[in-house]
């Protein structure tokens, strides 16, 4: 039987290295993979686990186009959702990073959620799941 799995999304970024800086400190993301062509395509790949695992692909915009969607390329909606075992302790340190906040933490007996934006404006959504 077939088995698929999710490997990446692409965000368009102006800059790996900030994209890059951003992500590892604030959710403490690793470059999972991190290759520059011969043609000086670079191929930057982040997230929390090995190199098979669910990550962020960036990717430089080129173009009048693909510049004027950084960080709008879900129109105004969340780009994704990022889980945490201890959203108070990840929120003290988004906000100490001076992230910017969209909504406080929502903390209810079902569920744990804030909401921020990376440096691009994109809107990521932090859950804490309950414990199992």
């Amino acid at each position: 039987m077939t088995k698929n799995h999710i490997g990446r999304i692409v965000l368009l970024v102006e800059d790996y290295e900030e994209a890059y800086a951003f992500y590892h400190k604030n959710f403490g993301f690793k470059k999972l993979f991190d290759l520059t062509t011969d043609v000086g395509q670079r191929f930057l790949h982040v997230g929390t686990e090995a190199s098979n695992a669910i990550g962020i692909w960036f990717l430089k915009a080129e173009g009048k186009e693909q510049i004027k969607q950084i960080g709008k390329q879900t129109s105004d909606q969340p780009t994704m959702v990022i889980y945490t075992n201890s959203l108070m302790e990840l929120y003290e340190r988004i906000k100490n990073n001076s992230a910017k906040i969209k909504t406080e933490p929502v903390i209810t007996p079902e569920y744990k959620f804030f909401h921020c934006f990376d440096l691009y404006g994109n809107e990521l959504v932090v859950v804490e799941l309950p414990q199992q």
